[in-house]
Parts: C-alpha cells; sequence; structure tokens
C-alpha cells in the first residue's frame, strides 16, 4: 500500500523507489546513502512521520542520498539490514552498512545518532552470521 506523502518522495523530492534488484548499484554509488524503508502506512503510522522528516534530515545532512526501499522489496531487504522494526533508515557509506534508526525520534536524536553513525566503521553484512535467503533463490540476498 503507498500513501500521497510517500508518493512526494519520488515525485516532489526525486529519491529514487529502489527494488531489490536495483538496491546495490544505487548504494554503491553513493558516497553516503539512507534507505528507508517505510512498511504499510495503515499498519505503521509512524511512517508518514518519517517520510516528512527525511527530506528535512537531507537538508542537515547534505552528504546522504535517500531513496524509498519499494513496499514488495523491503521485507527481502529487511534480514540483509538485520532490523524488526518499522519504520526504519538505513544509513550506508559506498554500499557498506554504518547503521539504523527504526521507529520515529526527536529532531535532537536524529541529529545526535546520524553524527554518530556517520563517523563509525562501516561493516559489508550487518547480520548475525546467519546468511538469509529469499525464496526460490540458491545464494543469499545480496550477498
Amino acid at each position: 500500500m503507498t500513501h500521497p506523502l510517500l508518493e512526494q518522495l519520488t515525485s516532489r523530492y526525486g529519491y529514487p523507489r529502489l527494488e531489490h534488484e536495483s538496491v546495490d548499484a544505487f548504494i554503491e554509488a553513493q558516497p553516503f546513502s539512507v534507505l528507508f524503508f517505510a512498511g504499510n502506512p495503515s499498519r505503521f503510522p509512524e511512517s508518514l512521520d518519517v517520510a516528512v522528516i527525511l527530506p528535512e534530515l537531507l537538508k542537515q545532512f547534505p552528504q546522504l542520498s535517500a531513496a524509498l526501499v519499494d513496499p514488495e522489496s523491503e521485507h527481502r531487504l529487511q534480514g540483509r539490514y538485520n532490523f524488526n522494526a518499522w519504520p526504519t533508515l538505513v544509513f550506508l557509506k559506498q554500499g557498506r552498512y554504518l547503521g539504523a534508526l527504526s521507529r520515529v525520534h526527536n529532531w535532537d536524536e536524529y541529529r545526535r545518532e546520524i553524527e554518530r553513525i556517520l563517523v563509525t566503521e562501516p561493516q559489508r553484512n550487518p547480520g548475525i552470521g546467519i546468511p538469509v535467503v529469499a525464496n526460490n533463490a540458491s545464494t543469499p540476498c545480496g550477498h
């Protein structure tokens, strides 16, 4: 399910909507990127708050390139980034995992946590060592 606030991220702000197959090309081409996993806004209404906050965060952190993860690809990519709450912002440096923020935070928390995340050492695989395999696939998801 989509919502006008989520749609404006692509139509008004120009953030790409990424599917599982297009994520790697995007994140590897950016010095810093943030992937927005919105989930279903009917089930996770906080996603609409994050949809409003995200463009403001990018004004504060212009080094970030944002993208909205397509709803059909979210669960497949969720295992790759090892989070379990919606909505989630996943931060990466040249395709390597830096950290994630789930749910809505106040402005000061966002600023403090994103500043901390952007200076951490990137990881190739944030998971817990168990490869995530998609249905009908023979190789781990994204690796």
